[in-house]
């Protein structure tokens, strides 16, 4: 399209708040040409990008909204991206990269100079920036709806998907008060090692057989043990938690692993819901009862594809982060009994 679209914004006690979408940008060819219609010297701008399904180009979006400001002289640049892309790509893998150290940079050499954030995928990932990160957390609004829309709440257990995912789950269970299960032994994608392609060092070399002195000794390989549950949901409301919500399968595994061991409710709680693909198809033919997700990423046709979807609105945290960076206040009140480990 070469129709040319203003770029919304609002002026409120000197602050601007800027909100890229596809439809509000110039798109000539495949690229993508940013223009902010008024002027943004000396002001503080916070950028808010919600992740839609093309993720690079939401990227994209982002970087150039940025460095427009950047280069029109605002004062400060505050980025607030409620589910930061690329967050699971936060660890070294064969021949891989880390993705997010990647984002990460692009962002602070566009000329972010703050991001809001919420429910990094790794804690770690705050490290990647050079800039101060505020990683939110959504699990006081999850809580509440624990609380509030489950009436015999007292009568559930917090359950983990996986050993990864139990530091989450003790946190949710020890602020309702609750028992904790654990699910062991579930299918997990494992690499192959036994091609490498390198073959270094040679087992044998020319002159003859390396000495076993210098053998270097191999990892065992892992064997996936029977699918346990550590823990007794017999007769109980099962909540499974965890931060991210995208393949289903796992989830729909574990549902079914603890119908089996008795319980009669499963809900899922998660802060960001991407749901891509069949997720919304393969959930409304589990066992799981219902699935809750906050808005940090737009599902509103997910839900229109599976009624068992409900969403949390989070909103208010990210407006009151806004309001206080802007007035120089401390952000310590957003993160009260939030623990190291939490």
């Amino acid at each position: 399209s070469k129709a040319k679209y203003s770029t919304p914004y609002r002026c409120v006690l000197g602050v601007h708040f800027l909100s890229v979408f596809p439809s509000h940008v110039l798109f000539v060819s495949i690229e993508t040409r940013v223009q902010i219609q008024e002027s943004v010297r000396g002001k503080d701008v916070f950028v808010i990008q919600t992740v839609s399904k093309d993720v690079n180009t939401t990227i994209m979006e982002m970087l150039i909204m940025v460095y427009a400001c950047r280069t029109s002289c605002a004062r400060s640049i505050t980025g607030v991206l409620p589910y930061f892309p690329y967050s699971k790509q936060c660890k070294m893998r064969k021949r891989g990269s880390i993705v997010s150290k990647l984002i990460a940079s692009m962002m602070c050499k566009a000329g972010l100079t703050h991001l809001i954030t919420m429910d990094l995928h790794q804690k770690e990932i705050q490290g990647f920036f050079n800039i101060p990160v505020d990683n939110l957390r959504a699990s006081p609004f999850l809580l509440q709806y624990i609380q509030e829309e489950i009436p015999d709440y007292r009568n559930a257990v917090i359950v983990a998907k996986s050993p990864s995912s139990a530091k989450r789950a003790q946190s949710f269970a020890e602020r309702l008060r609750l028992g904790i299960a654990v699910i062991h032994g579930e299918a997990q994608d494992a690499e192959s090692d036994q091609v490498d392609g390198r073959h270094s060092p040679p087992t044998v070399k020319t002159t003859g057989a390396i000495h076993p002195s210098m053998e270097i000794p191999l990892l065992i390989p892992k064997e996936k043990p029977p699918i346990t549950v550590v823990g007794d949901v017999g007769g109980r409301i099962a909540i499974i938690v965890d931060d991210i919500i995208d393949d289903v399968d796992s989830f729909v595994a574990a549902a079914e692993t603890l119908k089996e061991r008795g319980a009669y409710k499963i809900f899922v709680m998660a802060t960001h819901g991407i749901l891509s693909s069949d997720a919304p198809r393969f959930i409304e033919e589990s066992a799981i009862d219902e699935v809750v997700v906050t808005n940090t990423i737009p599902h509103e046709l997910q839900k229109l594809q599976c009624p068992k979807i409900k969403t949390v609105d989070i909103s208010m945290i990210l407006s009151e982060a806004i309001r206080r960076i802007h007035n120089g206040e401390s952000m310590s009140y957003l993160f009260r009994n939030i623990g190291v480990d939490d």
